[in-house]
């Protein structure tokens, strides 16, 4: 389960939280690895993601954003 602590076209520093997520035994905040912008959530709130899937694309604001 999912649950977005920043939107597309937020700005993001390297270890800001990004999203909440939730699994059958914890629930924690996903830290940025990256400094720039959200640039486009692949996962909507509350889905079901498969673990290793991507999340969310986090780049310059003029970066293509990739399909996915």
């Amino acid at each position: 389960m999912v649950r977005w602590l920043k939107q597309e076209g937020d700005a993001v520093k390297q270890g800001d939280p990004l999203v909440e997520l939730e699994t059958e035994k914890v629930s924690y905040e996903l830290e940025s690895p990256y400094e720039g912008t959200l640039l486009k959530i692949l996962a909507r709130e509350a889905a079901e993601v498969p673990v290793g899937d991507p999340l969310c694309h986090v780049g310059q604001p003029n970066d293509p954003v990739p399909r996915s």
